[in-house]
């Protein structure tokens, strides 16, 4: 019978956990986790943090029970802390002291954890991260205890960030959003970033651009003066709390330790089947480098993409020959009312390839106009001006113009490498209350065609 341990029990961890036992029932499985949180899903902590999640015990996607149900053993509030490579063991620290634990086969998922940019006094009341479920409840709690209308500051516009912003909105909080960028969303290019930004403007939040935290300071009774720089000065702004959401690293120690290499952005380097180069020592999710299915390698934190590694990493834990098949980086986002998506490479994230860049912005409706409803859609489309290969997209809408169906088109095609013309060849879907005889994202891809055919009329270099 064969021993695996999985050291992290969110995405990676779980998901390797649970291939094992499907392709392998008699698999003795063991997840370490850190914290008392197996299985829930981070990704929906802003929506308890709102309310519109009514308890935290929703986030659970399996409850411990679940999981011990399905033959696994849960070893909670237990830190791995080293391991012995040469004798398979794992130490760790936990309620019961300090222990080894044998392994045939060893999954490293420790994940991420948050940037804590230098002059930002973390640890005291009324300064809050926001990553794990432990901070949500020290988050929540905090505000629970804050009157209507209180003043709060959320450092970082990134999809946690606006998403918080949204959440403190809708409880009746005074929230001011402060943005190190010249848009909100910086994953998105400015033209369509400016639509978010405006969008949370018109819900009335404060929102402060191309501006950077330069310190954080106890102002008396609780409050906290925060102090920023942009292009026109210096300000102060005085609040009851503060949320900081400016990106995460990769938690990597106990891999580096054990002799794993290191890669971008210091993520664990793995090949496409999760080995670590470790003997019996595999890893996945956001501490390990992501392969990218048009940069090659690159690190991209993603929860779609730690479930799919891990799904891979149990497999090949057990013998099996499974291979990551890549990302294309597909992420969307709800921001109040608008939908922001992208998937693939911006114009300038194309740098490191041998082709020449075209990007086309086209404005499309979601559905035929004459029927009621019809909404918008700001879609960008980059492709190479020279084989036409589509290379990104990223949508802009609103809620209703269902556009994460639009981007999973588009992810679907740069995952199959196609070219913009392909776009416009595929059979979508048409009915006047939902589409058009070409959806919008065909239009957006024959706006771009129709820029390149102009571009080499004219003989423009692109």
């Amino acid at each position: 019978m064969t021993h695996l341990v999985a050291v992290g029990g969110s995405d990676a961890g779980i998901a390797a956990a649970l291939r094992a036992r499907e392709l392998d029932p008699s698999t003795d499985v063991t997840v370490v986790l850190a914290d008392e949180f197996p299985n829930f899903s981070i990704c929906g902590i802003p929506y308890w943090v709102s309310g519109d999640v009514a308890t935290e015990a929703s986030l659970a996607h399996r409850t411990r029970a679940d999981l011990e149900a399905v033959g696994m053993t849960v070893r909670s509030s237990t830190w791995a802390s080293a391991v012995d490579v040469d004798r398979q063991l794992l130490s760790v620290t936990g309620p019961a002291g300090e222990e080894q634990i044998a392994y045939d086969e060893l999954l490293i998922g420790t994940g991420a954890e948050p940037v804590r940019p230098a002059g930002i006094p973390f640890g005291e009341p009324g300064i809050h991260l926001l990553h794990s479920m432990t901070d949500a409840e020290q988050l929540v709690a905090a505000l629970d205890l804050l009157p209507a209308g209180s003043r709060v500051a959320v450092v970082g516009a990134g999809y946690i960030g606006l998403e918080m912003t949204e959440g403190l909105v809708a409880r009746g909080f005074d929230t001011t959003l402060i943005q190190r960028g010249q848009e909100v969303l910086s994953t998105l290019d400015p033209e369509l970033g400016s639509l978010v930004t405006a969008e949370v403007r018109r819900h009335g939040a404060t929102v402060l651009t191309g501006a950077t935290v330069t310190g954080i300071t106890p102002a008396g009774a609780g409050q906290w003066r925060v102090a920023t720089t942009t292009a026109a000065g210096d300000a102060e702004g005085t609040f009851a709390l503060v949320v900081v959401c400016v990106g995460v690293r990769p938690v990597t120690d106990l891999a580096a330790a054990a002799g794993a290499q290191l890669g971008r952005a210091g993520a664990i380097v793995v090949d496409e089947q999760m080995r670590t180069g470790v003997p019996h020592v595999w890893a996945a999710g956001d501490c390990v480098v992501t392969h990218h299915r048009l940069l090659g390698t690159t690190w991209l934190p993603l929860g779609t993409t730690a479930h799919k590694q891990g799904r891979v990493a149990g497999e090949n834990m057990l013998g099996e020959s499974r291979t990551f098949a890549g990302s294309v980086g597909t992420q969307v986002v709800k921001v109040f009312d608008l939908v922001a998506a992208r998937t693939g490479l911006r114009h300038h994230e194309t740098a490191p390839l041998d082709v020449s860049p075209l990007t086309r912005v086209t404005v499309a409706d979601d559905h035929k106009r004459y029927y009621p409803g019809a909404v918008p859609l700001t879609i960008s489309v980059t492709g190479d001006h020279t084989s036409g290969r589509l290379l990104g997209a990223q949508i802009v809408g609103e809620r209703s113009a269902e556009i994460s169906k639009r981007i999973d088109t588009f992810a679907t095609a740069l995952h199959a490498s196609f070219t913009v013309d392909d776009v416009i060849d595929l059979d979508l879907s048409y009915t006047p209350p939902l589409g058009s005889p070409w959806d919008a994202v065909q239009v957006a891809a024959q706006g771009w065609e129709r820029a390149a055919a102009a571009a080499n009329q004219a003989g423009v270099g692109v």
